[in-house]
C-alpha cells in the first residue's frame, strides 16, 4: 500500500454495452456518414409527447414491482411467445434501436406492456399516446424484420395490486406504420444533426484540452492519471486524496479528456453536500472559460423541493401553471437552455440551479422537469448521490434504458456508505399516522382501521422498547398494499383537494413497500415502541401497552448488494475522498468489484505544518465526561492564549458541546465564544463561518460529523487550529450494537466496522479543517487517552507527526 502506487487484480478490460443511444454509433460508420443513435423509448418521448404535465396518474410502480409485473405477464403467454425482442432500423443517418417487450407469431401480435396501480381510467390521454407511439415504432420495426405486411398491435396494462390485464389492441397494415415511423424520424433529423455537430465538436475540443492551471499541484497528476487509467480500463478506482490538492478538478479533468476514446456519452459528479456542487460547478467553468472552443454542457441538478416554483400546487395543468402545456412550451425551453453551454451563446456558463431557472421562468415550464428532461442532452451531470444510488434514481433508470456509456465520480466518498443505508431504509411512524388518520377522509376510514389494528397485532407482546424481528409482517404489508392502493384511488379522483398529512403518509407507505422488496441478511426489522411521555422512558426500559405507539423500521446494515449494480452499469467509478482508510471497509460495505484499484496520494503538506498533540491524560468516555469538562476548557484556553487565532472546538454531542462552552464563558469571558445549535438554517449556518476572518479571534464550539466538521474551506489564518474531544465512536445502543452484530457475522470486524472505522474518519475529516494550503500553519488536540492505542494510530494520516502532550493539571 504503497502512497501513490494503484493497486488492483489484473483482469480483461470491461465489455462496453450494447450501443451508445443518443449519440454516436461507433459500429455505424458509412462512408460518408455517421449515424445517430437513439432508442426507440427516447424517439417518441422527444416526437409524440404535448400537452400538460400531470403527475395524478403516479407514482408508477417500482422497477422491482415493473419487473416482477412483466414477469407475470410473460409467465402467461404460450410456450412459442417471444420475449424482449430486439430491434433496429435505420432512416437517414438515424439508427432507431430498441426491444420490444413480446411477439406473439401465432396472433401476429407485437406487445407493449405497461405495469400500473390505482384507476387505469385516470390515465392522462398524452401518457396514452407516447404509448401507442412506441408500440407503432415496434411494430414497423418488426415487420421491416419479419417482412410483414401487417401487424396487431398491443397494449398490455397489468394492475400490480389486482394482477388484471386490460387489453387495447389495434391491426395495422406495413404502408401506415412506415409513414408513421418516417414521420417520428422527420421531426427529429433537425435535432439529431443538431447533436452530431455538438457530439463532434465536444470531442474534437476535449482530445486538445489543456490542464487549466499552468502546473498540477503536488499530488494532483498521481490522482489524475489514476482516474484516466482506471477510466480507460473500465474499472473501480478507489482514491484517498489529502484535502488540498484540487481533487475536483484533479477528477473532472482526466475523465473529460478520456471521453472521445472512451466514446462515453456522460460524466455523472455525485456529492454528498451542495457545497461540493459547487465545487463542481465552479471547476467545469473554470475549464469551459479556459477553452472557448470547449462545446461542453453542464446541468446542475437539484431537489424537488428546491427547485419547484408553486409548493401549494400539485403537478398537473388544472393546479400549477407551470405544468399546463408543459411539453408544448419544452421544445423552446430546451433549446434556449443548451444554447447556454454553447460556444456562442454560454461564454462558459453553465447550467446551475440559477440558469435554469431564468429559462424556465422564461418559457414558463416547471425548472425541475425541465432539468430532467436536459439530463438527456447533457455532456456533464452534476447532482446529489441519490440521482443515481437511490431506489428511483433518475440518473440511473435513463442511463439503463438509453444503454449510456457513462462514468461516475462519487465526491467525499466517506459519506455513501450511511447515505446507501438510508436510501436502502423506510421508516413508518405510528403516532403520525393516528394524527393523520383523525383528519383523513371518511373514503378512507375503514381501511386506515385496518392498517392500525394489523400495526398494533405487531407490538402488542413487545414487553421491551426495541426489539428485533426475524421476518417481515407479511399481514402488516398487504394492509398495507391496500391503503396505497385506495389512497391512489382517492387522491386521482380528488386532485384539487391535497391532505399534507395524507400524501406525506402515502408516499412514506410507498417507500416502506418498496424497501420490503429488498429484505434479505443485509438489513433489519425492527420496531421500537414510545411511550407519550418519552423523556420518562428509555430504549431498555419496559412499556405500558397502551400507551405506546410504534416505529417501524426497515433498516439496511450493508448497502453494498444493492449499490453494486449501480457501479457495473458504469463504465468507470472514481470513489474519492481525504479518509477512505482503510479502503477494505468501504470496499467490503459498499460492493465494490473485486478488481477495484486503490490509490494513496501522498500528501503534499510537511509534518512541520501541523503539530498534533494527542492528550492522554483526559477521557472523554461518557461516564467520565463531567470530570473532563474542566481540563477541556482549561486546555482550550491555553493554546488560545498561547497562539491567538480561531479555533475550531469538536464534541461529541450537542449536551457535551453545551457543558464546556458554558463553564469556558464563565471562567474565560474575555475570549469570543460562538456555538454551533441544533437544526441550524443555512443563514446561521453562514454566520457561523463567517467569524472566522483572517483577523479574527474565537473559539467555534461545533459538534463533531455536523456540518462544520467537513466540506469547510478556511485556509491560512481563518483557523489556527482544532480541538476535538472525542474519538467520535457511535453511541452504544441496540441498534448499532445488532449493526455490529450484521457486521461481524459478514467481515468478522463487528466493532471495527461499527464503531472504530467510523469514527475516526470523522476525527481526521475534522482535522482536516486546519491545514488547507502548502502555506498553512496550525494545531490539533486530539483529547482522549485511547488515541494513543495502536490501533487509532494506524488509523491516522500517515503524514502527521503526534506527540504526547499532558495538560497543565497533570504536570
Amino acid at each position: 500500500m504503497s502512497n501513490g502506487l494503484i493497486h488492483a487484480p489484473t483482469g480483461p478490460k470491461r465489455t462496453p454495452g450494447a450501443g451508445v443511444v443518443q449519440g454516436i454509433d461507433p459500429q455505424a460508420h458509412t462512408e460518408h456518414q455517421i449515424k445517430y443513435t437513439v432508442s426507440v423509448r427516447a424517439l417518441c418521448e422527444f416526437t409524440a409527447k404535448e400537452g400538460d404535465l400531470d403527475l395524478r396518474f403516479t407514482p408508477t410502480p417500482s422497477a422491482q414491482e415493473g419487473i416482477a409485473g412483466h414477469g407475470v405477464v410473460m409467465l402467461r403467454r404460450p410456450a412459442n411467445y417471444q420475449r424482449e425482442v430486439s430491434l433496429a432500423g435505420e432512416y437517414k443517418h438515424l439508427l432507431i434501436r430498441g426491444r420490444a417487450d413480446g411477439f406473439d407469431p401465432v396472433q401476429n401480435q407485437v406487445e407493449e406492456i405497461k405495469t400500473f396501480r390505482g384507476d387505469l381510467g385516470a390515465m392522462p390521454d398524452n401518457h396514452r399516446q407516447l404509448h401507442w407511439a412506441q408500440v407503432k415504432i415496434y411494430g414497423w420495426l418488426l415487420c421491416q424484420k419479419l417482412d410483414l405486411s401487417e401487424i396487431r398491435l398491443a397494449l398490455i396494462y397489468f394492475d400490480i395490486v389486482s394482477k388484471k390485464e386490460t387489453w387495447l389492441s389495434e391491426t395495422h397494415d406495413v404502408g401506415s406504420l412506415k409513414q408513421y415511423f418516417e414521420s417520428r424520424c422527420e421531426c427529429f433529423l433537425n435535432w439529431a444533426e443538431q447533436e452530431l455537430a455538438h457530439r463532434t465538436m465536444r470531442n474534437e475540443a476535449l482530445n486538445s484540452l489543456r490542464f487549466p492551471h499552468p502546473s498540477f499541484r503536488q499530488g494532483q497528476r498521481p490522482l489524475a492519471e489514476a482516474v484516466y487509467k482506471t477510466a480507460s480500463a473500465g474499472r473501480c478506482l478507489i482514491a484517498q486524496a489529502p484535502t488540498g490538492i484540487g481533487k475536483t478538478i484533479g477528477t473532472l479533468f482526466p475523465l473529460l479528456k478520456a471521453c472521445p476514446r472512451q466514446e462515453l456519452d456522460k460524466i455523472f459528479y455525485l456529492t454528498a453536500k451542495t457545497s461540493g456542487r459547487k465545487l463542481a460547478l465552479d471547476a467545469l467553468t473554470l475549464i469551459k472559460n479556459k477553452e472557448p472552443a470547449l462545446a461542453l454542457r453542464v446541468l446542475e441538478l437539484v431537489a424537488r423541493d428546491k427547485a419547484c416554483e408553486h409548493p401549494d400546487k400539485a403537478c398537473h395543468g388544472d393546479s400549477c401553471p407551470l405544468a399546463s402545456g408543459f411539453y408544448d412550451r419544452l421544445p423552446a425551453a430546451r433549446t434556449a437552455a443548451l444554447a447556454i453551454g454553447s460556444i456562442n451563446g454560454g461564454d462558459g456558463a453553465v447550467l446551475n440551479k440559477d440558469a435554469l431557472r431564468a429559462v424556465a421562468s422564461e418559457h414558463q415550464v416547471c425548472p425541475y422537469y425541465l432539468g430532467q428532461d436536459l439530463v438527456r442532452w447533457c455532456d456533464v451531470v452534476v447532482g446529489d448521490y441519490n440521482h443515481y444510488f437511490d431506489l428511483s434514481a433518475l440518473l440511473y433508470g435513463l442511463a439503463s434504458a438509453n444503454q449510456w456509456r457513462v462514468t461516475v465520480l462519487v465526491d467525499e466518498a466517506h459519506n455513501l456508505l450511511e447515505r446507501g443505508r438510508k436510501m436502502y431504509s423506510a421508516e413508518l411512524d405510528q403516532a403520525a399516522f393516528k394524527a393523520m388518520r383523525r383528519s383523513a377522509p371518511m373514503a378512507l376510514k375503514k381501511i386506515l382501521d385496518r392498517v392500525n389494528r394489523r400495526w398494533n397485532e405487531l407490538h402488542k407482546d413487545q414487553e421491551h422498547a426495541y426489539r428485533v424481528y426475524s421476518a417481515l409482517p407479511d399481514k402488516f404489508l398487504t394492509e398495507l398494499q391496500q391503503a396505497i392502493t385506495a389512497i391512489t384511488d382517492y387522491l386521482t379522483n380528488n386532485p384539487t383537494g391535497i391532505n399534507r398529512e395524507l400524501q406525506r403518509f402515502y408516499f412514506d407507505a410507498l417507500h416502506f413497500c418498496r424497501v420490503s422488496e429488498l429484505f434479505d441478511e443485509h438489513s433489519l426489522f425492527d420496531i421500537t415502541k414510545v411511550t407519550r411521555n418519552p423523556e420518562k422512558s428509555s430504549v431498555n426500559s419496559v412499556v405500558k401497552k397502551n400507551r405506546s405507539c410504534a416505529v417501524l423500521c426497515l433498516r439496511n446494515i450493508i448497502p453494498g448488494p444493492l449499490l453494486a449494480p449501480r457501479f457495473a452499469a458504469a463504465q468507470s467509478t472514481a470513489l474519492f475522498s481525504a479518509t477512505l482508510t482503510p479502503w477494505r471497509f468501504y470496499g467490503n460495505t459498499l460492493g465494490l468489484p473485486e478488481n477495484a484499484a486503490w490509490i494513496d496520494v501522498e500528501s503534499p503538506f510537511k509534518a512541520e505544518q501541523l503539530s498534533v498533540r494527542i492528550v492522554s491524560d483526559i477521557s472523554t468516555r461518557y461516564q467520565h465526561r463531567e470530570r473532563s469538562v474542566s481540563p477541556i476548557a482549561d486546555l482550550i484556553a491555553g493554546q488560545y492564549k498561547t497562539m491567538p487565532g480561531n479555533y475550531l472546538a469538536f464534541f461529541s454531542s450537542f449536551d457535551y458541546l453545551q457543558m464546556v462552552a458554558l463553564l469556558f464563558r464563565a471562567r474565560y469571558p474575555e475570549i469570543p465564544v460562538w456555538e454551533q445549535t441544533r437544526g441550524m438554517e443555512e443563514a446561521e449556518k453562514a454566520d457561523f463561518l463567517a467569524r472566522f476572518t483572517p483577523a479574527g479571534h474565537g473559539i467555534g464550539f461545533a459538534v463533531l460529523g455536523g456540518s462544520f466538521a467537513e466540506g469547510v474551506d478556511l485556509p491560512g489564518k481563518r483557523l489556527t487550529g482544532a480541538f476535538i474531544a472525542t474519538l467520535g465512536l457511535a453511541q452504544i445502543n441496540p441498534v448499532n450494537e445488532q449493526i455490529k452484530q450484521r457486521m461481524d457475522a459478514a467481515f468478522k470486524a463487528g466493532h471495527d466496522y461499527t464503531y472504530l472505522f467510523p469514527g475516526i474518519q470523522k476525527v481526521v475529516q475534522a482535522a482536516g479543517r486546519v491545514i488547507r494550503t502548502h502555506l498553512d500553519q496550525g494545531v490539533i488536540y486530539l483529547i482522549d487517552d485511547r488515541f494513543t492505542r495502536p490501533d487509532v494510530l494506524r488509523l491516522l494520516p500517515a503524514w502527521w507527526k503526534v506527540e504526547q502532550y499532558k495538560t497543565r493539571e497533570a504536570r
